[in-house]
């Protein structure tokens, strides 16, 4: 297995590295084995593996150079966060390679260092809001959700207590500075002055929207609170930024997800455990443009719950205005990844953000930077079979439809009326299949709206507040037995083209991608001329989908000769050994194949 390993390792490195023109880069392969091999904290970068972290350092750098000018906020000891990037990338305008020489700052950056020095204090672990994404001159940030008064009156202690134990990566105590010391001295507005910080942060970043995808209102381990949300501020601090609530399982979740063979349709979590008591609260102007029924959130599986979760946060970002986003979920390296990947792909993949780059290097920078660099512990998960990371990529077959694109439709010229309609002429000049609309919504996609006073306390909206959704619309569903309390697992036709591939001739990418492809030529509306077809539109949407395939593909390959091979060895003849085994003979690893 050693041998084959190495061989596909090679084979999907030389691939990678002639697909970027850069020979001296380290590659996805090499990247993903380090990742899979030990755990990214800024402290280390100088180790013994230091000289791979800086290669993977620089090519993140040179990376978001392609398209964008920035600064860069120095971390390099972990003095700011141990378990950031050690070069924070704070993205200020985009620009073409010749602006590069002309480069002038908008930020400065020891102000803006010494503002996140005051306000790490306020978000768990230190994970201050952190801006990641720049789209149409916005933030899109991450961070932990806010600290409770465990952590503020000692982190080691608190490391200890919200891991459950020695498993935590983190339990090791920071080092306090004299001001930390200050903050926590017994001052009785402690509260204000710490989160009084993180809402200036919020407002330099120009940051309105928060999305908190926790599940429960604060985190509460042995009884005590060692955490707290934005949504159940007491003062009311954060009543000025629009709040929603989006609780998404956590990573213990897709242990669920792999134990069923990695096939996330049909899965989903029991919204009735003693622990989750956050509600879906989402304001009503954000959903008038969805035709989604958010009523029905505790109904759906993980994959229909994670589309219509990312396309609220498309809506979102693409909406006319200057505000920015935030994502985070309690410690900001899990779902929040998730989901700051999923946004930064689908963007590129609309041709929006980081146009220069190509496939293989924009999943190299979302692997290297959204997950590895902020910490993301994926040795520990994969112990645990806790298996978000994959799920993040495998996912990209779930959003390469129209419906999760934010290209605006062009309007069409139409027609000059005619009384008699279409002439015989018009309809023989249409191909036979080309008649007819493809584009109505369904009744699945009705939106029902349930306007209710927001979570006391926090939200000053009416917002769209759900609770358990009702028995009736399980009707058409058969429970079935599941082995954890973190699931309800419900059966129903699947249909072909969602299931994850197994055995039996999975040529999935290139099978979908035609199919869509055929489908969106014979689009045609009614009032508009015959032979007006929007090309432009056309082409984006199918260059859409085959780069979301692309990276799909590329990233499954490149997992098959390094983290793949380990996660499939207990279940080779499941459905992630048929996956993996067909996209290694897809790409040429034939030499992972037979490991498998």
């Amino acid at each position: 297995m050693a041998g084959a390993r190495a061989a596909a390792a090679a084979s999907a490195g030389s691939s990678a590295s002639s697909s970027t023109g850069a020979p001296q880069e380290p590659g996805l392969v090499e990247l993903l084995e380090e990742f899979s091999r030990t755990q990214y904290r800024a402290k280390d970068g100088g180790g013994t593996s230091g000289s791979k972290v800086e290669r993977i350092e620089k090519r993140c750098l040179e990376l978001f150079g392609r398209d964008y000018c920035f600064s860069v906020i120095p971390n390099v000891n972990g003095d700011i966060c141990g378990h950031y990037p050690r070069h924070i990338v704070f993205l200020e305008y985009e620009s073409s390679e010749k602006e590069k020489d002309t480069f002038e700052s908008t930020v400065q950056v020891s102000k803006l260092q010494d503002l996140i020095n005051r306000s790490k204090m306020a978000r768990c672990r230190g994970r201050f809001v952190c801006p990641v994404i720049l789209f149409k001159g916005k933030h899109i940030c991450r961070s932990a959700t806010l600290a409770g008064w465990g952590e503020l009156y000692g982190r080691s202690g608190y490391n200890y207590f919200f891991s459950g134990g020695a498993d935590d990566a983190w339990a090791d105590a920071e080092d306090v500075t004299e001001e930390d010391c200050a903050l926590r001295s017994g001052d009785m507005h402690l509260f204000d002055k710490v989160r009084g910080y993180d809402i200036r942060l919020l407002r330099y970043l120009s940051v309105k929207y928060i999305c908190d995808l926790m599940v429960e209102n604060k985190k509460v381990k042995f009884g005590m609170n060692v955490t707290s949300s934005e949504k159940v501020d007491k003062a009311q601090r954060y009543a000025d930024f629009t709040l929603l609530s989006i609780p998404y399982p956590g990573c213990e979740f897709f242990k669920e997800y792999k134990d069923r063979d990695y096939t996330a349709e049909g899965l989903i979590f029991n919204w009735k455990q003693d622990y989750v008591d956050a509600p879906l609260s989402i304001p009503n102007f954000l959903t008038h443009s969805l035709s989604i029924d958010w009523s029905q959130y505790q109904s759906w599986d993980l994959v229909q719950q994670t589309q219509n979760y990312l396309r609220l946060l498309l809506s979102i970002v693409s909406r006319d205005d200057d505000s920015g986003l935030l994502v985070h979920c309690i410690s900001g390296w899990d779902r929040t990844p998730l989901f700051i990947s999923l946004l930064r792909l689908s963007l590129w993949a609309d041709g929006l953000i980081h146009t220069s780059l190509k496939p293989a290097e924009i999943l190299y920078l979302t692997v290297a930077y959204d997950w590895f660099l902020f910490g993301h512990m994926l040795v520990d998960r994969l112990s645990k079979g806790e298996e978000i990371f994959f799920f993040c990529f495998n996912f990209l077959k779930h959003i390469t439809s129209e419906e999760f694109s934010v290209l605006k439709t062009p309007r069409r010229k139409s027609l000059p009326t005619r009384e008699a309609g279409f002439t015989v002429e018009d309809i023989c000049m249409l191909r036979r299949k080309d008649r007819g609309s493809t584009t109505s919504l369904g009744s699945d996609f009705s939106l029902v709206l349930e306007s209710s006073p927001g979570a006391a306390g926090s939200f000053t909206y009416e917002a769209v507040e759900l609770g358990p959704a009702g028995a009736p619309t399980q009707a058409a569903w058969r429970k079935s037995h599941s082995s954890s309390p973190q699931s309800v697992l419900w059966s129903r036709p699947l249909p072909s083209d969602d299931r994850l591939p197994s055995h039996q001739g999975l040529l999935e990418a290139r099978s979908s991608s035609s199919s869509s492809s055929n489908h969106s030529d014979n689009f045609f509306r009614m009032g508009s001329s015959p032979l007006e077809v929007p090309k432009p539109r056309l082409a984006a949407l199918n260059n859409r989908e085959s780069r979301l395939q692309e990276v799909r593909s590329a990233f499954l390959a490149a997992y098959s000769s390094t983290v793949g091979l380990r996660a499939a060895a207990p279940s080779p003849s499941g459905a992630i050994g048929g996956l993996l085994e067909q996209f290694a003979r897809g790409v040429g690893l034939r030499s992972a194949s037979s490991t498998l």
